[in-house]
């Protein structure tokens, strides 16, 4: 009897097997790709501002912030405002006690107060005038100095009103005649009792014109 060669039928690998195979090579892959993604999109840091260097207003832009100019023009403008007096407070203070040592500088200003508030009035809107207000405002730029001088502020003060007379009050040329006369008589200081007097009289003889002034002209 023939012998037979009997072979078993070697089996196919399970289907199970491959589809593990599969997924871990996928899982792999997938792995991989989302580190390199995830160590690209690191985010950056950035330095911190600095103490000097404010950060710009997030609300409004930093075009629309103010700039510190501008703020240091307006301070500026706010303080070279200038101060208006009356003739009556002008009166007031020439009456008042001439030995105070600030009586010929505070007399000064409230005349040069009193004066650039008169001369901004419309009928004496004109060259000399204003160049004699100019020169007022100049001659008493100074007086916060210790030492300044008072003379060149009551000649300065004394030329602008006689500039005023002569627009339209000649009733008053002798009275700025008289005032002139006196100006011409001040030293510059108030050492002195003699100083003293001088500087009232002049201040109550300017605050009479003023006042006068201050009426409409004659004509």
């Amino acid at each position: 009897m023939a012998d037979i060669n009997i072979q078993r039928k070697k089996s196919s690998p399970s289907p199970w097997l491959l589809i593990l195979l599969v997924l871990l090579v996928i899982g792999g892959a997938a792995y991989f790709l989302l580190r390199h993604d995830a160590g690209s999109s690191a985010p950056v840091s950035t330095p911190a501002a600095s103490p000097e260097t404010p950060l710009p207003d997030s609300t409004t832009g930093a075009e629309t912030g103010p700039h510190p100019d501008a703020n240091a023009a307006v301070a500026d403008m706010s303080t070279h405002t200038e101060v208006v007096a009356t003739p009556e407070e002008l009166a007031a203070f020439a009456a008042s006690d001439a030995a105070t040592p600030d009586y010929g500088r505070r007399g000064l200003q409230i005349l040069s107060a009193t004066l650039s508030g008169l001369a901004d009035r419309a009928d004496f809107r004109d060259a000399a005038i204003s160049t004699r207000r100019d020169d007022l405002t100049s001659a008493t730029s100074r007086l916060e100095e210790e030492g300044a001088s008072l003379r060149p502020g009551f000649t300065a003060a004394t030329l602008l009103l006689q500039t005023m007379q002569q627009k339209g009050y000649p009733e008053l040329e002798a009275d700025v005649n008289q005032l002139t006369a006196q100006a011409d008589a001040l030293t510059g200081r108030v050492a002195t009792a003699q100083d003293q007097a001088a500087l009232q009289a002049y201040l109550k003889q300017a605050a009479r014109l003023v006042k006068a002034l201050s009426e409409p002209p004659t004509r």
